[in-house]
Order: C-alpha cells, then sequence, then structure tokens
C-alpha cells in the first residue's frame, strides 16, 4: 500500500484519485502488471512527455482554450501514425492549381494549357504576316534614301521648333534627333534635287530660328539604291543571327531544342514587325537594331530554361517529360518575372524620357518583350515536347566499341572429365 502511494506513475495514469485507500486499493486492485501489446499500456502514456505536459497544462489552467490545446496533443500522441500533413499539402496544391510532385515542389502546370497558346500563337504569326504583305511597312528615310544634315544652333533649341520651322519652308516629313547636347541636331529629310549648293542654302534658311544662328555641316544625299541595300543587309543580317542561333543551341543542347529556339525567335521578330505593318509606324534602322536586341535578349531566357530542363531530365526520375519540362518552368519563373520587370523599367524610361530618337526603338522593345517572354514559356518549350523530346536525349551513351566484351574459356579437360 505504502509502495502504491508513492508511486508517482501510478499517480500520473489515475489523475481521479482522491487520496482515500480505498481507491488506493481499487486502482491497485485493476492495475496492469504487464504492457499491451499494441504498445499503448500505462508506461507508454507515463514515460510520454507530449502526454504529460498536456496534462499538466490542463489541470493548472482551467481555460477554455488551454483545454482543447492539452487535448489535441494529447490525441496526436496517441494515435502517431495520422498522417495530418500530407493530405492539407496536396489540398493545397490543387487548389494553386499545381501538383505536388518533387519532395516540396509544387509544379505549375504550364503545359496544361499548351494548345490554345499555340493556336493564338499560329494567329499571330499569320496575321503578322498578312499586315506586312498587304499594308507594307513604313520605311524610315535609312531604306528609302533621302538627305541628312548636321546642324548645330548657337543656342539650345527644341526639336518641336524645327520640325515646324521646316515644315513652313516647304521641308515636309522631317525627323529631328539630338546629337548629345541641345545645340547640336541630326536633321533627315525625304529625297530632295540632287543640287547639294542650293539644298545648303535652302536648308540654311529653313533652319534659321530668331535670335538664334544656325550653322549646317555634313549634308549627304542617300539615294533609293543605297537605301534598297541596307533595307537587303538588314534582312541578311537578321536570319543569319537566327541560323547561328540554331546552330549554338544544337551543339549546346540538342537539335530538337534548337528548333523550338530558333521558331520562338522567329515568332517573336515577325509579330514585332507585323504590329508595326499594322498600325503604320516608322520602320527604321533603330527599330532594326531593337528587334535584333530582342533576339538577343529572347535567347538568353530561352537558353536559362533549357538548361534547367537538361538538368532536371539528369536529375529527376519517375516523372513524365511533360512534368520535367513544367517543373523546369516553375524553377525559372521567378528569375524571368525579376528579369523581364527590371528590363521593362529601362524600357519604359527611355520610351517617356528618351526624346523621339529612341521612341520607336523603345516601342519595338516593349512589344518584342512581351512576345520574347510569352515565347520562351510556351513556343520554345513546347515544340521540343511535341518533336519527342526525353530523357534520353541528354545521356551520353556508350559507344560500342568502348562496351565490355563477355569472354568465356573452354577447358578441353572438364569435357573429359565429364565425359568419364
Amino acid at each position: 500500500m505504502t509502495i502504491d502511494k508513492n508511486n508517482p506513475l501510478e499517480q500520473q495514469n489515475n489523475p481521479d484519485r482522491d487520496g482515500s485507500s480505498g481507491s488506493n486499493v481499487e486502482a491497485s486492485t485493476h492495475r496492469r502488471k504487464k504492457p499491451r501489446r499494441d504498445g499503448k499500456g500505462s508506461n507508454t502514456k507515463a514515460n510520454n512527455p507530449t502526454t504529460a505536459k498536456s496534462k499538466k497544462g490542463k489541470a493548472l489552467s482551467g481555460s477554455k482554450d488551454a483545454g482543447k490545446d492539452s487535448q489535441a496533443l494529447t490525441t496526436q500522441a496517441a494515435n502517431p501514425d495520422v498522417e495530418s500533413g500530407d493530405a492539407a499539402d496536396d489540398a493545397a496544391a490543387i487548389a494553386e492549381g499545381g501538383i505536388k510532385a518533387v519532395g516540396n515542389q509544387r509544379i505549375i502546370p504550364f503545359m496544361k494549357i499548351e494548345k490554345p497558346m499555340a493556336l493564338l500563337s499560329l494567329l499571330m504569326v499569320i496575321g503578322s504576316i498578312i499586315a506586312i504583305a498587304v499594308n507594307g511597312l513604313n520605311l524610315g528615310l535609312d531604306f528609302t534614301g533621302g538627305v541628312s544634315a548636321d546642324v548645330r544652333y548657337e543656342q539650345p533649341v527644341e526639336q518641336v521648333e524645327v520640325v515646324q520651322a521646316l515644315a513652313d519652308n516647304g521641308f515636309d516629313d522631317a525627323v529631328v534627333q539630338y546629337l548629345g547636347t541641345r545645340e547640336e541636331l541630326l536633321v533627315r529629310l525625304p529625297p530632295q534635287s540632287d543640287n547639294v549648293d542650293g539644298l545648303n542654302s535652302s536648308l540654311t534658311k529653313a533652319l534659321t530660328l530668331p535670335n538664334n544662328n544656325v550653322e549646317i555641316s555634313n549634308v549627304n544625299i542617300i539615294g533609293s539604291q543605297v537605301g534598297n541595300e541596307i533595307y537587303l543587309n538588314s534582312v541578311m543580317s537578321l536570319v543569319l543571327a537566327l541560323v547561328c542561333m540554331l546552330g549554338y543551341v544544337a551543339l549546346r543542347f540538342q537539335f530538337k531544342l534548337a528548333l523550338g529556339a530558333v521558331l520562338s525567335l522567329f515568332h517573336d521578330a515577325i509579330v514585332t514587325i507585323g504590329v508595326f505593318a499594322l498600325f503604320g509606324f516608322p520602320f527604321d534602322l533603330t527599330v532594326l537594331a531593337a528587334v535584333l536586341a530582342l533576339v538577343g535578349y529572347s535567347i538568353n531566357d530561352t537558353i536559362v530554361v533549357y538548361d534547367r530542363i537538361r538538368e532536371n531530365f539528369r536529375r529527376v526520375r519517375g516523372i513524365t517529360p511533360r512534368q520535367t519540362v513544367d517543373l523546369s518552368l516553375t524553377e525559372t519563373l521567378r528569375r524571368t518575372i525579376m528579369t523581364i520587370s527590371t528590363v521593362l523599367l529601362v524600357v519604359l524610361a527611355m520610351l517617356f524620357l528618351g526624346g523621339d530618337g529612341l521612341f520607336w526603338f523603345s516601342v519595338a522593345l516593349f512589344i518584342g518583350l512581351l512576345a520574347g517572354t510569352y515565347s520562351s514559356t510556351y513556343i520554345a518549350s513546347s515544340i521540343p515536347l511535341r518533336m519527342g523530346l526525353s530523357r534520353d536525349d541528354f545521356i551520353v551513351k556508350v559507344k560500342p566499341e568502348f562496351e565490355e566484351e563477355i569472354v568465356t574459356f573452354n577447358d578441353p579437360k572438364m569435357f573429359e572429365q565429364d565425359n568419364a
């Protein structure tokens, strides 16, 4: 009886005791001498610190919240096999539109809307080609030819004033750009007469502003033939850039990925040029420079995605190629968002603060950046999947001459013993 009273484990396992000897005798009589077979006997509960802490907290605090917390802890300790986290994580992942596939990485199913995006891209490309064929490009003076002159004023001048002064004297459709300072400008005009001396005097009279003398130097007349050569060279440079990108990606990664990258670059360039043809925006060398810069930016973004696709094909096992591509796009999504955000900030700054010289350059970059981000996600990744991209494309296979040969030796004595 004395042992039973001084046993702290027994007192902890029987919280309903009132200290009387009758209750002690009854508890001692019904006490189990051996632990249960399932390991949930009194000794297990007594030695479980979680259960002890919960019951102690329930005894000390009479509040309702403390009772609920201790009851939850006791239930969790008594049922260690209950999996409460996996179901909640899966439900949250499905609610967010993703699936839980690799560890705790939730995959965004980009390729789930692959077909609608492919149809949208096809319509955009066809519409751009039709706009270029029907409306044509509003080619600038760099391609059609014309007159360019370097002008210097004594005092700073606004571009609008110079354009208005030229229009008042019969020089329409003039393009005026600053050359470093607000006193030096580049004036470009449509094709004029071939008499340089008469043109120089006419421009001097037209560009003279009140209380602001002007000096004209380096007047150049660009013929239409030179403009056509520049146009052809520009088209050839764009085609050469796409061919070089195709070779680079094919050597660096795989031909299926290279074809997807080049088609996405063609998509970006043709959509940008198609928008300029549709709305009649002026297309000059600055816009062409923006298209070439866009090709370089888009291939860089595509290479980052391809590098992650190749890594995941080699690293992750047990998932389909579509899930591998989705996983790669999900892992590079944060980087893509940060890159496009920072570049767009610079482009918008040039668009609103760069003046007339950088306006159409910024417009072309803005259109191309949106098209490039979209194409790097869907076109450049979906086309290789359609071509049967798999893990075998990224595994180095052993050549036949390096495979080990199985050589067997036949011992004649062994056959003699068998015959004997």
